[in-house]
C-alpha cells in the first residue's frame, strides 16, 4: 500500500496539466523518435559501407519512424513533426497560428537533439569510416548521415522544385487520409497508411535531394554538424560530393 500510495502521489507532482506544454513535449518526443530513427538508419548504411544497410532499409526506417512518431504523440499534439505540415494545418484553419512558431522550434530542436544522440551511438563508427576526418565531400563524407544533400548534377531551381513536389505529394496524401469525407482507414491504422505514404514518395522521388520532406529534419541535424565539426561547409550547395 505504502509504495502505490508513493507512486500515486509522485505521479500527481509530476503531472504536467498547462495543455501547451504538454502539447509541445509530445511534438518533442515524436520529433526526437522520427529524427533518431531516421538519421540511425543512415548512420549505419554509411558505416557499415552499405554492409548492414542500403538504400531501401533507409527509406524503411524513415517510413516506420513516422509511424511510430504518430503513434507517440498523435493524441496529444497531433504529431505534426514537421513544420511543413503544421503550416498545411494552420491554412486550413484546423491549427492556430499563434502556436505554429512554437512548433517550430519545438521540431528543430528535437531534430537537433536527435541528431546529438545519433552522433554520440554512432561516435565510433563515424570516426573509423571518416578516418578521423569529418567531411562534407568525397569517398569518407559523413555530413550525408545528419542532413540531405543533392546529387551533384541537380541545380538550385530543380533541387527547389524537388522538394516543393515531394513535400506537396505528401501534404495532399496526409489530408487526403484525414479527412473524413473520403473512403476510411480503419481506425488506429491511419499512422500505418502515413507510413506507407511516405515510403512510396521516398522510393520514387529520392534520389534529387534525399527526399527530406521536413525542414526542420534538416535544419536541425545539419545546425548540428556545423557545431559539431563539419564547419561551413554543411550550407553550402556542394557539387561533386562523390
Amino acid at each position: 500500500m505504502g509504495t502505490t500510495s508513493l507512486l500515486a502521489r509522485a505521479r500527481g507532482l509530476l503531472r504536467i496539466r498547462n495543455q501547451l506544454v504538454r502539447e509541445c513535449l509530445a511534438e518533442l518526443l515524436s520529433t526526437f523518435v522520427l529524427i533518431i530513427i531516421t538519421l540511425s538508419s543512415a548512420a549505419q548504411k554509411i558505416t557499415s559501407f552499405e554492409t548492414k544497410g542500403n538504400l531501401l532499409t533507409s527509406y524503411l526506417a524513415g517510413a516506420l519512424a513516422v509511424m511510430v512518431g504518430i503513434y507517440t504523440a498523435g493524441g496529444i499534439s497531433g504529431a505534426h513533426m514537421n513544420p511543413a505540415f503544421s503550416f498545411a494545418m494552420c491554412l486550413m484553419e484546423q491549427f492556430p497560428w499563434w502556436k505554429f512558431p512554437i512548433f517550430v522550434v519545438v521540431q528543430t530542436l528535437a531534430s537537433f537533439i536527435s541528431a546529438g544522440a545519433v552522433y554520440i551511438l554512432y561516435y565510433d563508427a563515424i570516426w573509423h569510416y571518416s578516418n578521423g576526418t569529418l567531411t562534407v565531400t568525397g569517398p569518407r563524407e559523413t555530413a550525408s548521415i545528419f542532413a540531405t544533400y543533392p546529387a551533384d548534377y541537380v541545380s538550385i531551381a530543380n533541387g527547389f522544385l524537388d522538394q516543393v513536389i515531394g513535400t506537396g505529394v505528401l501534404m495532399v496524401g496526409v489530408m487526403g487520409i484525414m479527412d473524413n469525407r473520403n473512403k476510411g482507414v480503419p481506425k488506429g491504422l491511419e499512422p500505418v497508411v502515413v507510413a506507407l505514404l511516405v515510403l512510396s514518395i521516398e522510393s520514387s522521388m529520392g534520389s534529387n535531394c534525399g527526399c527530406p520532406l521536413n525542414p526542420a529534419r534538416d535544419i536541425g541535424p545539419r545546425l548540428f554538424t556545423y557545431l559539431a565539426g563539419w564547419g561551413p561547409e554543411v550550407f553550402r550547395w556542394v557539387e561533386g560530393r562523390g
